[in-house]
């Protein structure tokens, strides 16, 4: 399927690895001109010369930590008119209710809140003026079904969550649509981060562990950052403009409900 947005120009953050990178590489390979963002400047080049290779589009590396508020300039800068917003921050620790401070909601609302926030309001003028744009920020299924250790992201994705579902319906009338995709488990060094300490608690290896978790996913697998970005792709389409504020996952079946 032709997508329609050829020549576009994007801007995907927490892109050198895991759902970001499968993000941008969609996205580059609907010929979609890319400025990219993560902290690690060594795996961001080298996300960024395997996307040029790949897919002959332009990719613009601007390496930093986008909760700063001068990295964030530095990025939004390099991106200038750019149509497409992918927003995305690794999640905050698991751990347990009692033992979280105001410095650790801080930090969990900065990167998985509040820095979103900053970034659609920095780019849905242009988008509006222009008339057309696409945002798709990256939650988590625990917005519709909380996981109790990760008490951090439940709180801060919710939070984005409830502006998205107000600001959406404001910016649809322009020809601007904006989304989130909500993750199961996917392949990635999210996964390892979560299956480590129930290999530890439990005396097994962190295959066994991981295995233990796809056994409760209807699919019986983890997702592939492949499927997750072709999902992205399409709501950053021209398909799909009549998509407006959803939530939608990407777990395999893991949650079970009619709503």
């Amino acid at each position: 399927m032709d997508l329609g947005i050829r020549g576009r120009r994007a801007l995907v953050t927490a892109a050198s690895k895991g759902l970001g990178r499968g993000c941008a590489a969609a996205l580059a390979e609907a010929g979609v001109d890319l400025v990219i963002n993560a902290r690690g400047a060594e795996a961001l080049a080298a996300t960024a010369a395997d996307l040029r290779a790949r897919y002959s589009v332009a990719v613009t590396a601007v390496a930093g930590d986008i909760t700063d508020a001068g990295a964030r300039s530095e990025v939004l800068a390099a991106a200038g008119p750019a149509d497409i917003l992918v927003t995305n921050a690794g999640g905050p620790p698991p751990g347990l209710w009692s033992d979280w401070t105001r410095d650790d909601f801080i930090r969990a609302l900065d990167g998985n809140m509040l820095t979103p926030i900053a970034l659609m309001q920095a780019m849905l003028p242009g988008m509006i003026a222009r008339g057309w744009g696409r945002v798709v920020n990256i939650t988590s299924q625990s917005v519709k079904a909380p996981i109790p250790q990760l008490g951090l992201s439940n709180a801060a994705r919710a939070g984005l969550t409830g502006f998205v579902g107000g600001t959406a319906r404001q910016v649809a009338p322009h020809g601007v649509t904006i989304n989130n995709l909500l993750p199961g488990i996917h392949a990635t060094d999210r996964a390892v981060s979560l299956d480590g300490p129930v290999a530890k608690a439990q005396g097994i290896t962190l295959e066994q562990a991981a295995a233990q978790r796809a056994a409760g996913i209807p699919a019986r697998r983890y997702g592939t950052v492949e499927e997750f970005g072709a999902m992205c792709a399409f709501l950053c389409s021209r398909h799909a403009g009549y998509i407006v504020g959803q939530n939608i996952l990407l777990d395999g079946g893991a949650m079970n409900s009619t709503l």
